[in-house]
């Protein structure tokens, strides 16, 4: 059986999209090419992957079950020339880095601006996902590291707390809540607020979950966002107010957004590093040391806690 990696793309633009006329736009081809290469693979597999109308397409049980794994081989395919570019420029190793939550914190350039002068020949490859796909990019050995603030348990990986940071809350330049020096959560929770997107940013809307269950207050949600920029976007209109890591949001400077920090005995938002469970290569190693020394933080004695 020939299977060319083409149709594989073919498959998984159509599979994202559900309509062929969106994935040839987004391949930037026209429809009957792709109309023909799905057919193609549709043979070589000797299953059908959609079941289409002149009305509608929807993907089959067995394109479900197909649809991971095409994109694990993509990945695999575009890493052999990712990988051959790092060694023609000189690289003799990599490290795939998976970030969550939208995190930008000034650690992380601390931290990969460290690597860079510390260990100048191996290469970082940084992927941003959402905590799930990191989860399962770790048990699958597609990256080697993750970040997030989630707190996600499975098996197969071990999870260590690196990070502790306050949390802050973003509002209108002109707001009422600026007559605070240090913002009560019972005053903020009377606005409208612009929360992380509960599967985009897990781990950030968890964190505000639970604040909000513990102080028993069913607040005004305006929107769903996910990322900051797109948060401060809508609080800059006055659609609302929002909470992030006091550190990160200072790097979001915008004349219609100002910032204040929360009022005393708000819990800390807590950086989580996630790594395969298997014995780490020194390479690895030596990376998670920098990101402990970045934080301030001794090597634990267990090396990081594993999640069965």
């Amino acid at each position: 059986m020939h299977m060319d990696l083409k149709h594989l793309r073919y498959f998984v633009a159509v599979a994202e999209e559900v309509h062929f006329g969106r994935a040839a736009e987004r391949l930037h081809m026209t429809q009957p090419p792709l109309s023909y290469g799905i057919q193609e693979l549709e043979a070589d597999l000797g299953v059908r992957l959609f079941e289409r109308t002149t009305r509608s397409t929807t993907i089959t049980p067995a394109g479900r079950l197909l649809l991971e794994d095409a994109r694990r081989v993509l990945a695999a395919a575009q890493q052999i020339y990712v990988t051959a570019a790092a060694a023609a420029q000189g690289y003799c190793g990599y490290l795939r880095i998976a970030v969550a939550d939208a995190l930008a914190q000034p650690r992380l350039t601390e931290l990969f601006a460290l690597c860079r002068q510390e260990e100048p020949d191996v290469e970082l490859r940084i992927f941003e996902m959402p905590v799930g796909q990191l989860v399962r990019a770790l048990q699958q050995d597609d990256i080697d590291v993750g970040f997030t603030l989630f707190r996600e348990e499975g098996k197969g990986y071990a999870v260590e707390p690196l990070w502790h940071d306050a949390v802050a809350v973003a509002m209108p330049a002109r707001h009422q809540l600026l007559a605070h020096r240090r913002v009560p959560l019972a005053e903020a929770l009377r606005y409208p607020l612009i929360l992380c997107h509960p599967e985009m940013c897990q781990g950030g809307y968890a964190y505000i979950d639970a604040i909000l269950a513990e102080a028993k207050v069913q607040p005004v949600i305006a929107e769903h966002v996910s990322g900051h920029e797109s948060m401060l976007m809508m609080i800059g209109a006055g659609l609302g107010i929002g909470f992030a890591i006091e550190a990160q949001i200072a790097h979001f400077q915008r004349p219609d957004v100002a910032v204040r920090p929360m009022e005393a005995g708000l819990p800390p938002v807590t950086t989580q590093l996630l790594r395969s469970g298997a014995q780490p290569s020194q390479q690895l190693e030596r990376f998670i040391d920098r990101a402990r020394r970045v934080g301030g933080l001794a090597r634990p004695e267990n090396g990081g806690e594993e999640m069965n």
